[in-house]
């Protein structure tokens, strides 16, 4: 109990100092945040090797994997917050109405204060410093609390970043669910979660106790569907790096399960186990570039799915596993029903379900009786098709003939809608996120409209009804 109430009054402290910091007016600067951002970029560029291989101590994912989808994708962050910070930083000036004449109206981007971050294990580099970069480019001080399932990269993050950031106004703090307890229990002016929508929910549940604006970042089912107009072979190697070549399927974006157009499933199904042999070999287990599933309790999770009896009798490609390696071979299950665990909880591992479907109605109607996905993907090149499921289906993104790259493009908002999360990040989404827009209104002292002031005479209410049909009459 001791060490608990240390802990809080700790955490408690820290965010009096932080506040501080913000309070001294240092954050706000544009030097201060151009150097952080550029200490930053210098902490991924000169510790790439040490960051990729404490990935692959924690995950088991292929250095060439960590570069791509993370320090590349960190890197290409911050160069873009470094060249744009100045103008995400300009007052925007808006148009006065005439009441308001003279006079000028500016809508000001402020920093919300002090944000905490919470980061996931997946992608554990990329998910707790690309917030960060928002965070540092409004001008917040930030607490980013990685996860203690990727305690390596943890351990390097909590030793790197004070050696390159201002300690006064960014920190880390490690641990488990008693320090997320703790932290959450403050008052923060933003908080910035990745993960699970169950922790999603026990997050937004603290924050309304002190009005904390969120960001969740979440995940759930996302769909993919494929029809006839396409090329199978390319789809195919695209369908299985956005899966496996992403995490192992470890990833809130990647493809969830497949529809695919009934006439098509069969070559489908062949040229995904030709790509699969393609990609890591006829024994998968031996392959140095497929990423290893977390832990031995993800391991178990994900071999529950399969063990259902009504999906194992579903496999037509791997189902191979080993727990002691944590090695679950991509895996290929075809026409299960949809009411098994496979079909109804997020996979968040390297089992791919296909479902043949007539056609594009039946996979619309599919879509729209489950939850909103984080992301949605479809392989067609029928334009009519297209603009369906870019207007019918609501999700947090969409890729058209690829998977998982409209993630990686900086001037896209990354973000879910309805189960999938809310608010969205990425380039000056990020500086945004973490920004509150304060309109500033400004008059000299001369000027008054004298029709807004008592006493409302006739004369005084038909000079203001005058404004109502101003527009009309123009237009």
């Amino acid at each position: 109990m001791a060490i608990q109430e240390e802990m809080v009054a700790g955490v408690e402290q820290l965010v009096r100092d932080l506040q501080h910091t913000v309070r001294s007016g240092i954050t706000k600067t544009e030097k201060w945040r151009m150097q952080q951002l550029r200490a930053l970029l210098k902490l991924i560029v000169e510790n790439e090797e040490n960051l990729a291989n404490a990935v692959f101590t924690d995950l088991g994912k292929p250095t060439h994997e960590v570069v791509i989808y993370e320090l590349l994708t960190l890197a290409t962050s911050c160069k873009l917050a470094i060249k744009e910070l100045k103008k995400w930083m300009t007052p925007e000036e808006v148009p006065v109405p005439p009441m308001a004449l003279p006079g000028t109206a500016m809508v000001v981007p402020e920093p919300l204060g002090v944000a905490l971050v919470i980061a996931p294990w997946n992608f554990p580099l990329l998910l707790a410093i690309d917030p960060l970069i928002g965070a540092i480019s409004a001008g917040c001080a930030a607490v980013l609390e990685p996860s203690e399932i990727s305690p390596t990269v943890s351990s390097i993050l909590a030793k790197l970043i004070p050696k390159y950031l201002d300690t006064d106004a960014i920190h880390v703090i490690e641990g488990g669910v008693p320090i997320t307890t703790a932290l959450l229990a403050q008052k923060w002016d933003k908080i910035f979660y990745t993960g699970n929508a169950t922790v999603g929910r026990i997050v937004m549940a603290a924050a309304a106790k002190h009005l904390t604006p969120v960001t969740l970042e979440l995940g759930g089912k996302c769909p993919l569907y494929i029809d006839d107009s396409v090329d199978l072979k390319v789809s195919a190697r695209r369908i299985c790096q956005g899966k496996w070549g992403f995490s192992d399927g470890q990833a809130c974006i990647s493809p969830d399960y497949l529809l695919v157009q009934e006439h098509i499933v069969p070559n489908l199904v062949e040229t995904l186990k030709a790509t699969i042999v393609e990609f890591y070999g006829e024994d998968a287990s031996t392959s140095p570039d497929l990423t290893r599933i977390v832990n031995a309790n993800h391991f178990r999770r994900v071999t529950r799915l399969l063990d259902d009896p009504r999906t194992t009798e579903k496999i037509v490609h791997g189902g191979e596993r080993n727990e002691q390696s944590l090695f679950i071979s991509p895996t290929i299950v075809l026409d299960v029903p949809l009411d098994v665990p496979v079909m109804l909880e997020e996979i968040f591992g390297p089992i791919l379900p296909i479902i043949t479907v007539k056609g594009a109605d039946e996979a619309i109607n599919i879509i729209l009786d489950l939850p909103k996905p984080l992301a949605l993907f479809l392989f067609s090149t029928n334009n009519t098709v297209q603009e369906r499921f870019a207007t019918e289906i609501s999700a947090g993104g969409m890729s058209i003939n690829e998977t998982i790259l409209h993630f990686i493009i900086p001037g896209f908002p990354f973000g879910g809608v309805g189960e999938g999360g809310m608010g969205a990040y990425h380039g000056k989404h990020s500086f945004d996120t973490f920004s509150h827009k304060k309109g500033v209104y400004c008059k000299g002292m001369d000027g008054d409209a004298e029709g807004t002031f008592p006493p409302y005479t006739i004369a005084r209410n038909n000079l203001i009804r005058s404004f109502l049909t101003e527009d009309l009459e123009e237009s």
